[in-house]
């Protein structure tokens, strides 16, 4: 089994264990711990869970759409045929429309349907949130020419979290924070996330920032090095707990497969040439065997 499969399933079965359900805004109740710290030594191996499969172009192209593309328009990714966002939309009137718990004028949750106004110019979009702030403070761009001019400056922080433009934003980062750091001739970095659906979103964001890691490393001439991660309020929703105790099982009966590996196009120099077509022609994941989809409900 992997190393990703094992602390994977660890942080499972802590949460089930350990966890404290509780109500959240999403009407579905989900069961949490308060934190939770991951590190992954990328020159060791590339993070990709094998006891589910993992879509690994749908992962990679919503980290291109964020950090290259720097676009917050869900239309991008549905043209490569992504639709993890569609819940997310601005409809035509600009308006978002989803039925959340809110809470009353007493603190108690009480579900309600609500349509809020994004304004029409919106349309499409999820607001003023992930690549609209990669390209407003243009974190990627920045972020390659101090590793490759001031590789030992300690304020490489790049965050997506601006408060002036969370009301504006149907759903505020969850990934929100990376800070990074040349040492010996690698790349390291740290990610923070402020929430973390771990059935759905965490597989996808580990081996996204992985890749960009590698990314990063590969066009600014170093190595990929250690990758740490933070997790504020790590959870599983209870109708995606059978999902994850098959997970469990399988890590514990099935056959342990290896981890893939990442190939990047070595004739690419620059981070905004990298192929972001469906075919992700200059990005690929090598002899990756799993066990197959395990199907998870989505809370709005």
């Amino acid at each position: 089994m992997t190393k990703w499969d094992k602390e994977y399933l660890k942080l499972c079965k802590k949460i089930l264990e350990e966890g404290v359900e509780v109500e959240n805004r999403t009407g579905t109740n989900s069961i949490k711990l308060d934190g939770y710290y991951l590190e992954f030594d990328l020159g060791e191996e590339f993070p990709v869970l094998t006891t589910k499969q993992l879509f690994f172009k749908n992962a990679i192209l919503e980290m291109l759409w964020i950090y290259q593309a720097q676009s917050n328009d869900v239309r991008w990714l549905q043209e490569r045929k992504v639709k993890i966002w569609d819940e997310w939309e601005i409809g035509e009137d600009g308006k978002w429309r989803a039925i959340q718990m809110i809470p009353d004028e007493n603190g108690k949750l009480v579900k309600k349907e609500i349509a809020k106004d994004f304004g029409v110019e919106n349309a499409h979009t999820i607001g003023t949130a992930y690549g609209f702030i990669a390209e407003r403070y243009k974190l990627m761009e920045n972020l390659v020419k101090t590793i490759r001019t001031n590789p030992t400056d300690r304020r490489m922080v790049k965050s997506l979290w601006q408060d002036e433009f969370m009301p504006t934003a149907v759903l505020p980062s969850c990934v929100w924070s990376t800070e990074w750091n040349v040492l010996n001739g690698k790349v390291n970095f740290w990610v923070h996330q402020r929430s973390c659906d771990v059935p759905l979103g965490l597989p996808f964001n580990v081996t996204q920032y992985a890749t960009l890691g590698n990314m990063i490393a590969h066009v600014t001439g170093y190595e990929p090095g250690i990758m740490r991660w933070s997790l504020n309020d790590p959870h599983i929703y209870v109708n995606q707990v059978e999902g994850i105790k098959e997970q469990i099982r399988r890590g514990e009966e099935l056959e342990d497969l290896p981890a893939p590996k990442l190939w990047l196009n070595p004739e690419v120099k620059e981070f905004e040439d990298f192929d972001n077509s469906r075919e992700l022609k200059d990005i690929k994941v090598l002899e990756y065997k799993h066990h197959g989809p395990i199907k998870f409900k989505i809370s709005q």
